[in-house]
């Protein structure tokens, strides 16, 4: 059974570079007919948040991206508390008493000499008489996992044989001065606990795989249990580093500005490697043709530009029945297909189809150009009778022409502004019919 997790943060929206390593996971998932389990990190209770816990599992549900099972790890200290004590009583965890100053000096000091900033190992050996005087000075100790000095090599679902060695690495704490676990430890035991087969993220947690490998192995558990995919993290468009806080990445504000599911689905799923991106109108084809070695090794940039346009793409390609229902939730059902078939090619976002409705209902009223009105006046002399259909802008523009002169923009272009108030839209022979002769008539007597 192959079991993968989501693990992220509730300390914020989700955006898109989490989003697509939810995805990622997820698609494999569902590839391999195995569970997907959705893990909030919320052992910092000051930063962590439940309404940002929520935001994240309604974020997900928008794009169509089931769970099997949620946890919380601020549920499950229990479990983490048992293993700090294996751990320990295995000689694996130190107790360390330096300060956060006393460890940012020995960094700079390092730094200064040109050597990594690794540390020392000073606490290792500190005798039973140094720590009491450490603890009577009111120091409280955290732990340190103690690394063995040798490579982990693992085959990376994504970049073919890793190897990264443990002597160029921390020990990493675990345990922070105040007794709370950190992200590393839990996420390791709770792996372990919940039977994760692949993980699945960007290439920066490289070195954090060879400490997680040691420690599920100091924890009883078999490393080639788990398989490691490791792939380029998203960048913006400039090569600059996303953040969570920045709001419109948030998929949030992407869903409140009408960018489509599938859409994000559809970009995330293939940017980043060998694939074309195609906008996709359900999961099913992303999900059949999901491979992690397809990652390319080159930094994919993310495109709010172009996520927008393969939205508006994917609305073009929408058929009546799949946007019916989310109409009528929009207070739009009085759209009818007829509508949707004219306006669909010509919106951005399904909220836009407003616009046009009003455009066509006398809801709109559009302000004429003062030097288009004498022709206007023409134009209003020589409008046809209904019926209408898609004739009639050919018949009445025919006449005009004749009879004016006139000819390309500026024959066309003063009808669709005083009509539409739009120099670009829905072609005029087919919104004309859905304007309707008495408006039509409104709009050019007040030109």
């Amino acid at each position: 059974m192959v079991i993968l997790r989501f693990a992220p943060s509730p300390t914020g929206l989700l955006h898109v570079g989490n989003a697509r390593t939810a995805l990622v996971n997820w698609l494999f998932a569902k590839r391999h007919q195995g569970t997907f389990i959705l893990r909030y990190d919320d052992t910092d209770l000051v930063r962590s948040k439940e309404e940002y816990a929520s935001a994240i599992a309604q974020d997900m549900a928008w794009l169509g991206w089931d769970h099997d099972a949620v946890y919380y790890q601020s549920k499950r200290l229990p479990l983490y508390e048992k293993a700090f004590e294996i751990l320990k009583a295995s000689g694996r965890l130190y107790p360390c008493y330096e300060t956060p100053q006393e460890l940012d000096f020995k960094r700079k000091r390092l730094l200064s000499m040109g050597k990594p900033p690794l540390y020392d190992r000073a606490s290792l050996n500190l005798s039973t008489e140094q720590k009491e005087a450490y603890e009577k000075e009111g120091r409280t100790p955290h732990w340190r996992f103690l690394l063995e000095h040798r490579a982990v090599a693992w085959q990376d679902l994504a970049r073919g044989p890793l190897s990264y060695d443990g002597a160029s690495l921390s020990d990493p704490i675990l345990v922070r001065e105040d007794g709370s676990f950190v992200y590393t430890f839990c996420s390791v035991v709770d792996d372990l606990d919940m039977k994760v087969t692949h993980i699945l993220r960007g290439n920066d947690h490289i070195s954090n795989t060879a400490v997680q490998i040691q420690l599920l192995e100091a924890l009883g558990g078999n490393a080639a249990d788990i398989n490691f995919g490791h792939f380029p993290l998203l960048v913006g468009e400039n090569g600059e580093a996303l953040s969570k806080r920045l709001g419109s990445l948030s998929l949030q504000e992407m869903r409140e500005n009408g960018v489509e599911a599938m859409a994000i689905s559809s970009y995330l799923a293939h940017l980043g490697t060998r694939d074309e991106i195609t906008p996709e109108t359900t999961l099913t084809p992303l999900i059949e043709h999901f491979d992690p070695s397809a990652f390319s090794a080159n930094t994919p940039k993310f495109s709010p530009t172009d996520l927008k346009r393969l939205s508006a793409k994917l609305l073009h390609r929408m058929s009546y029945d799949q946007v019916k229902d989310r109409l009528s939730h929009m207070q739009l059902a009085h759209i009818t297909e007829d509508f949707w078939q004219m306006a669909r090619e010509n919106i951005e976002t399904l909220g836009e189809v407003a616009g046009l409705w009003d455009i066509c209902h006398g809801a709109f009223s559009p302000t004429p150009r003062a030097d288009d009105a004498p022709y206007l006046k023409e134009a209003l002399a020589l409008l046809p009778e209904e019926p209408w259909d898609e004739n009639t802008w050919q018949t009445w523009t025919a006449s005009l022409k004749e009879q004016t002169g006139r000819q390309g923009r500026a024959l066309f272009l003063p009808l669709r502004w005083a009509l539409t108030g739009l120099e670009h839209g829905p072609e005029m022979k087919k919104i004309l019919p859905f304007i309707g002769r008495e408006i039509v008539q409104a709009r050019l007597r007040s030109a």
